[in-house]
């Protein structure tokens, strides 16, 4: 600033008007470095007088401004320090204003540092060279007043952060480059500001304490103290040097913000990997037993360790199966689970396999044919579920080496022993009652669905609407019913039916139309009432012919009106059948055979959704969905042994897992079922089905996904009635989530480390859903203080004990005024929304290294 800017700047300010009560202006002139000396005595200024003030003058001063003259402006020049006991001028300084022309002094008002830094300024002269750090710095719009606050905003402007915070600072240094030398923050603090300085902040933040220090082992020492939190020091003696002995409990809330954090998060784990390896963790892991690791979260390895744990110990026969699965769901809330997501559910769902078999370990019971149906739709469905499950999540990490040993366990449980001896047992049971009269006392057959279920709803005149799935297995429909039954406030029952034989897409959609006769003609067509019934316009006909206002639609073509040509579509309709094909369609071409299962789960989305579409746009109450039949699927290549020729059968026709044949008799290796409880059977006709799960043999691919045959996979099929409600309709329930509470009555925190216990309060069941929350310690402005957990409150026991979770967290060691209130947050992660906020006190007292 020279000396026409600094005349033409006071000029200007004397000229302002006064303010509320001013009587003038005076204006203080502070030149402590002596700048303007030489210069003071040849300033003119318009409309103010000027004095120079000095060490032997300040009460004459005094005297000057009060007696002698009371009314002109004046300029009093100082080099002197004005903020001291015996200055005469004190008041009349405090009430006027000051005038700073020297860089320093500007850049300090520019950037509302106090005065008192001046000298700190002086220091870090090289960082304010730049107007666009400078103006960083004032956007951060904060009254500084103390050394560290203002280095704390120089290292955050050099980072280019939003707002000051030294562990923010820290975490972008470190993403940068753990190579001190490429790290191009590092380089700007040695030039624009003090490297050991930013080091010397590590030090009394983290505890880290090196006499060369570099970011390698400063994000070592970072994790690995962290991870001392969850793994007792004494198993971490090969990097005890690297555990901090002070203020390590800032290690861990530093790691668990960076590790949780929405983006940051991949860097963090891409140097985790890196100093995973440095530390040799998987020799220490090695040595240790699970227990001493399971809740550790800083590095990926724990993981796999997990894995191979469980998986090792499924493989040599060690059945604590509640145990393992204990371990996994402790770990869905870890940091690293979503990159093994599928392989921990594959491992889940094998675990499960394993428990069933441990609780069937007498085997599957020979007994007669309706206990055998009940106790396949009570509990044997499970296995069947359990294997798609596992497939479904292998199908997504195929290359997987750990999976690959699982898979081998899987199909020799699945096939081996659970298909090969409830088909077996179930073909026993069928041969023996079932082959002159295709039906078992008190269950209702696919047969008379329409008759029973649909004819008297729309005879009191209620509108029906009817979703087919072709292929929608029994064990697939449970879990669409669970779904129906935990996010809509309608009602969901699931019942079985049993289905028709041969169990194909012409007789089973043909068994569910409304009639009174089916029959199947000499060329293998099923007609109903004799008129033909595969395709859509011949189902139009025949739901027509029986009630009026009726239609049968394709999903696909339902899925492409908008809300206001459904509407219109289905304007008057009294019954509507919709037609759904994803798992056959799939399942029957060889070339896609192997996404079986994929296809099961795109149904349960995909039904889900045309529920919702007759929910919400169309006003539907009334919802079935059914089967035409179910299948039988399994993923290894078939043996010799299950297969089986078709010699000596002259068949009308004959697929994989049935013959529909003009003549009867037994065969070896096959059960004869006459058709005449299921048709009128003029012609006579058997259908020959393999026994168990055993194929015809036939030329081509596409022999693992089945259907056809009599299995309980392929018979059993599912009827899930939805009666839709609206809210606040009798007997309708609000879907709730579960309450989560603290325990603890305590609200006192005396020590950096401490653990707070939760409760689920209610079990997960029907309309009461599962919650996940996320718990975490604030400050009164909000500023998170402690590490975040997660906790999934998805329990469905009855036992309070197994709805209670042990939560360790750790506090940033900083000063806490214990006359304030601190809070824990619970939050809801799916809406955001705080659910509880409970105050407490924080007396650390001396805050200590050590953490009893």
């Amino acid at each position: 600033m020279n000396l026409d800017d600094i005349v033409s700047t006071l000029n200007a300010t004397f000229q302002q008007p006064l303010q509320d009560g001013e009587q003038r202006k005076i204006i203080f002139w502070l030149d402590k470095d002596r700048e303007f000396i030489e210069d003071i005595n040849e300033l003119s200024l318009v409309n103010a007088k000027i004095h120079i003030l000095t060490d032997t003058n300040g009460f004459y001063t005094k005297y000057m401004l009060e007696e002698e003259d009371t009314t002109s402006h004046y300029l009093i020049y100082s080099n002197l320090d004005m903020n001291h006991e015996d200055n005469w001028l004190m008041d009349t300084f405090l009430y006027s204003q000051a005038f700073h022309a020297d860089r320093i002094s500007l850049l300090m008002d520019e950037c509302n540092i106090d005065p008192s830094l001046r000298n700190v300024v002086k220091k870090y002269e090289k960082f304010f060279g730049s107007k666009e750090r400078t103006r960083r710095l004032k956007a951060f719009d904060m009254h500084i007043t103390s050394q560290e606050a203002l280095e704390l905003g120089m290292m955050s402007t050099i980072c280019g952060l939003k707002s000051p915070d030294f562990e923010d600072v820290l975490k972008a240094v470190l993403m940068d480059s753990l190579d001190d030398n490429d790290n191009k923050y590092l380089e700007q603090f040695e030039k624009f500001f003090d490297l050991s300085v930013f080091w010397r902040y590590v030090s009394d933040r983290y505890g880290y304490e090196q006499s060369s220090p570099s970011l390698k082992t400063l994000f070592i020492h970072l994790t690995v103290s962290a991870l001392s939190h969850a793994i007792d020091e004494r198993h971490l003696s090969q990097v005890k040097h690297y555990i901090a002995t002070r203020n390590r409990s800032n290690a861990m809330v530093f790691i668990d913000h960076w590790m949780n954090h929405k983006t940051d998060y991949a860097a963090y784990d891409d140097l985790a990997d890196i100093a995973e390896r440095e530390i040799k963790l998987a020799d220490i892991v090695r040595q240790l037993d699970v227990q001493n690791f399971k809740t550790a979260d800083t590095f990926e390895y724990f993981d796999r360790a997990i894995i191979t744990f469980i998986a090792n110990s499924l493989d040599a026969s060690l059945e604590d199966y509640a145990e393992y699965i204990k371990l996994i769901n402790l770990r869905r809330t870890k940091h690293f689970f979503e990159r093994y997501r599928f392989i921990y559910e594959a491992l889940f769902y094998t675990v499960k396999m394993f428990e069933f078999h441990k609780q069937h370990h007498s085997g599957i019971p020979q007994v007669q044919a309706l206990d055998m149906f009940r106790a396949y739709v009570s509990d044997y469905y499970k296995m069947d579920m359990y294997y798609r499950k596992f497939y479904v999540a292998y199908d997504n990490e195929p290359d997987s080496e750990i999976l690959k040993k699982l898979r081998m366990m899987v199909e020799n449980l699945y096939t081996n022993w659970f298909i090969g001896e409830l088909s077996a047992h179930w073909s026993s049971a069928v041969d023996s009652e079932m082959k002159a009269n295709w039906s078992l006392p008190g269950v209702q057959s696919q047969n008379d669905f329409y008759r029973n279920f649909v004819g008297p709803k729309i005879r009191q005149g209620d509108r029906v609407f009817v979703v087919i799935s072709d292929a929608f297995r029994y064990e697939v429909a449970v879990e669409l019913a669970e779904r129906l039954n935990t996010e809509t406030i309608g009602t969901c029952d699931i019942q079985p039916l049993l289905g028709v034989i041969p169990s194909v897409t012409k007789l089973g959609m043909a068994s569910l139309l409304p009639h009174k006769t089916l029959e199947i003609d000499l060329s293998g067509r099923v007609l109903v009432d004799g008129k033909p019934s595969s395709g859509l316009d011949n189902r139009n006909d025949i739901l027509q012919g029986t009630v009026a206002d009726s239609v049968a639609v394709h999903f696909r073509d339902l899925l492409s009106m908008n809300k206001a040509g459904r509407r219109e579509y289905f304007k008057g309709k009294k019954l509507i059948y919709i037609y759904h094909d994803s798992i056959d369609a799939t399942g029957d071409k060889a070339s896609t055979e192997i996404n079986t299962f994929k296809a099961a789960e795109d149904a349960i989305e995909e039904i889900y959704g045309i529920i919702k579409i007759i929910r919400d746009d169309l006003s539907a109450t009334n919802i079935f969905v059914t089967a035409d039949h179910g299948f039988v699927y399994q993923r290894d290549p078939l043996e010799e042994s299950d297969k089986i020729e078709k010699e000596g059968i002259e068949a009308i026709e004959t697929k994989r897992r049935y013959s529909l044949a003009k003549d009867s008799g037994e065969r070896s290796g096959l059960l004869d079922i006459n058709m005449d409880s299921l048709i009128v059977n003029e012609h006579h006709m058997t259908t020959y089905v393999p026994k168990a799960t055993i194929r015809f043999k036939m030329q081509g691919a596409g022999a693992n996904f089945v259907h056809g045959g009599a299995s309980l996979q392929e018979i059993v099929v599912p009827l899930i009635q939805f009666k839709n409600m609206r809210s606040g309709q009798k007997h309708s329930r609000e879907i709730v989530k579960v309450d989560v509470k603290l325990t603890n009555t305590t609200r006192k925190i005396t020590n950096s480390l401490f653990n707070l216990t939760f409760f689920q309060t209610e079990r997960v069941e029907d309309k009461r859903v599962p919650r996940t929350v996320k718990i975490y310690m604030v400050d009164e402005n909000e500023a998170v203080i402690s590490n975040e957990e997660t906790l999934i409150c998805d329990r469905t026991t009855d036992k309070p004990e197994e709805r209670t979770f042990k939560v360790q967290f750790a506090l940033k060691q900083i000063p806490y005024d214990k006359t304030k209130n601190y809070y824990l947050i619970i939050k809801d992660t799916e809406t955001n929304v705080v659910v509880e906020q409970i105050p407490f006190t924080i007396n650390l007292g001396i805050v200590s290294d050590f953490d009893f």
